[in-house]
């Protein structure tokens, strides 16, 4: 596939719509029933978290400013439902929920710049282990986003259905990945880390909208 800049951005951007808006229906479903029952608070948790460890991944590697934005505002919305699970799963107040929701992006973040400012200095001088530890970040993260699911699986296997859940969420999170990896393909090298974390968002959430759980 030919390098073609302006096609790398322009699907990075879509990417970049469809992950920003993705949540949106997720954490509309929650507010609207007052509840998230079905929804594992771990899921969006750790899918937060990994979203922090592949912000840091993609600002070293610089891949590309739509895949740079991707995970920063993902993570934060996800931050979002999970203050959700808190208020009206947790029973937490309002307050208390949303002091969570905020100390944990801040917390992440303020790790994601640390990583970044730690490791920086020995990859760009292209050494061993400053290019193992990008490598880490990026397979950490897949490694988070998988982990996260796992909860979400349980308790989709225990009800037996998909309960909780926003079709429409799932849905535009396998439409990012589709289109962050068609985004990679158009770049002079395709990164194989960056393209595992985006494959594995396609295939994994596949059971919440499998005909077979819609039930």
């Amino acid at each position: 596939m030919p390098v073609n800049p302006v096609a790398e951005n322009v699907l990075g951007t879509i990417g970049l719509i469809i992950w920003t808006v993705q949540i949106i229906p997720q954490i509309y479903k929650s507010w609207a029933e007052r509840s998230t029952e079905g929804l594992s608070p771990w899921l969006v948790l750790l899918w937060g978290i990994s979203e922090g460890m592949l912000g840091a991944y993609t600002v070293l590697r610089s891949i590309n400013v739509p895949l740079i934005l991707q995970p920063h505002l993902f993570g934060a919305l996800a931050l979002v439902s999970w203050g959700q699970c808190q208020y009206y799963g947790g029973q937490r107040s309002a307050w208390r929920a949303s002091l969570m929701a905020l100390g944990a992006m801040l917390l992440i973040g303020g790790a994601e710049a640390g990583i970044v400012f730690a490791v920086r200095p020995a990859y760009n001088a292209g050494s061993a282990a400053g290019e193992r530890g990008v490598q880490f970040l990026g397979l950490f993260s897949s490694v988070l986003f998988v982990l996260g699911l796992l909860p979400q699986y349980v308790e989709v296997w225990r009800r037996r259905e998909v309960v909780g859940i926003s079709i429409l969420f799932m849905t535009c999170d396998m439409l990012g990945g589709m289109f962050s990896d068609l985004s990679l393909v158009f770049k002079s090298e395709f990164d194989v880390i960056a393209g595992m974390s985006y494959t594995l968002v396609i295939v994994c959430p596949t059971i919440f909208t499998s005909p077979a759980v819609l039930r």
